[in-house]
């Protein structure tokens, strides 16, 4: 098993990091200063390293300087609960292996750990992973619409051909290509994951084609990009609606010659990869504005799988509620509770903009919050506010009383679903909505806007 060193200011940070890594069997140290973390990392040597970037004294982009000049092939993930473009690409140009954002998410800490350790060859520690991550990534339902994709799955996972994969946020997308992965001839090899729409354009080729020691300002060392770690496994593109389009032309070249060149580079790497992405927009309405190469798309899109979103598989609701609920009771500790048949039927009745993801965060947030052993209608309706509400122009924005008020109503409903869809990235739905970023925040203080859960 690795070894990791959690370095933050904050003991809540630490101890949440060090109770999920040590649950998966690893040897965990804490630092909560630049200065303790420098003086543990040669005794201790870790593997990885969680850095926080603001911290009283010393930085942690300063500490990440110097644990590289200390054990250069150390592997440092950054972790930030102020995170900027700017920092994201300064901590990386500094030979960061990744940039998390805070709050951190559980299954995007276990999938950045497996990456990490794979390129530091820890195989019994990545082994070790898949399986975890894999149980908490399963498909489940028995509507029509989930068994049409199931048996797509089964059909083109054993297959090396290139998959696209649309749906809304929250449909389970991820899910689908870590099937397919497992499916195929490649499930011994690397799953690696890419989300375009979170890195910055002027790190993008870096990012998936690696960089070359001095080819740029900060290249501290060879990095290798994501093709290349992801050789002889799958590589899964999500949000590549996001991506721009010189990262396209690059990806283009990639898919068609099999071969990456790092940013600096002379040699072309050739490498052997499975591409499957994912979109929740439109390709077709991309294409037709210019802002998505339609050979690109032909490219990936070979087999198409869609998913539907949880309001067309409301069927479903009872049998995902129970596996949420035992997951949870098993693996997070949190107390067995019963759902009364009433309270599946309301949430039955729900709108699920955030489809199965937010279905997911109600679960918990009923078992953590319920009072009793059985979890009642009565408490779907007192708990799940932003879900029951909805979003949609329903009956309650009839019920308004002037032009101004129904204005204000559906105004409110349409940034809330907004928000919901980008997970509560303010700059990212600013951008969508192409209004100014202080604008939004504006709106949101307004009307009282809320993130569920």
């Amino acid at each position: 098993m690795a070894r990791i060193l959690i370095v933050d200011d904050e003991d809540s940070i630490r101890s949440i990091l060090r109770q999920l890594f040590e649950y998966e069997g690893h040897t965990v140290e804490e630092a909560g200063s630049g200065a303790d973390a420098l003086a543990r990392v040669e005794e201790f040597n870790p593997h990885l390293v969680f850095l926080d970037v603001k911290m009283p004294g010393m930085d942690g982009l300063e500490v990440l300087e110097k644990l590289h000049e200390l054990l250069p092939g150390l592997q440092v993930v950054m972790i930030s609960g102020h995170g900027t473009i700017d920092s994201a690409v300064d901590a990386t140009r500094k030979g960061a292996f990744d940039f998390l954002e805070k709050p951190l998410d559980t299954d995007r800490l276990l999938l950045t750990l497996r990456n990490a350790l794979a390129v530091r060859g820890l195989s019994d520690s990545v082994a070790h992973l898949r399986s975890e991550v894999e149980a908490r990534h399963e498909i489940v339902g028995a509507s029509f619409r989930i068994r049409q994709v199931l048996d797509r799955i089964e059909r083109v996972g054993p297959t090396d051909s290139r998959v696209l994969i649309t749906g809304e946020n929250g449909t389970g997308k991820e899910l689908v290509a870590r099937a397919l992965h497992r499916l195929s001839r490649r499930a011994e090899a690397a799953f690696v994951e890419v989300n375009c729409a979170a890195i910055p354009s002027e790190l993008i080729e870096s990012e998936l084609f690696g960089h070359m020691k001095g080819s740029f300002t900060g290249a501290v060392q060879d990095r290798p990009g994501k093709f290349e770690l992801a050789d002889g496994g799958t590589l899964f593109l999500d949000e590549i609606g996001d991506m721009s389009l010189a990262a396209q032309a690059k990806v283009l070249r990639a898919l068609e010659e099999g071969k990456v060149t790092r940013v600096g580079g002379q040699k072309a790497r050739v490498v052997d990869v499975r591409v499957i992405a994912a979109t929740n927009k439109e390709l077709a309405t991309e294409i037709e504005a210019g802002r998505f190469r339609e050979d690109l798309f032909y490219r990936l899109n070979v087999v198409p799988i869609e998913l539907p979103p949880l309001r067309e598989r409301r069927d479903d609701i009872p049998m995902l509620v129970q596996h949420f609920a035992e997951g949870m009771t098993v693996r997070d500790g949190l107390p067995p509770r019963r759902f009364a048949p009433g309270a599946i039927d309301r949430l039955k009745t729900l709108d699920w903009p955030g489809n199965v993801r937010e279905l997911r965060n109600t679960v918990e947030r009923l078992l953590i919050l319920a009072p009793d052993e059985e979890i009642t209608e009565r408490d779907v309706d007192l708990l799940v506010g932003g879900a029951a509400q909805g979003v949609s122009l329903g009956s309650e924005l009839m019920q308004a009383g002037t032009l101004a008020e129904f204005r204000d109503q559906a105004e409110r409903a349409f940034l809330l679903q907004k928000l919901r869809e980008h997970e509560w990235n303010v700059s990212e739905t600013a951008r969508v909505l192409e209004m100014p970023r202080s604008n939004l925040y504006k709106k949101i203080e307004k009307f009282d806007l809320k993130r569920e859960g």
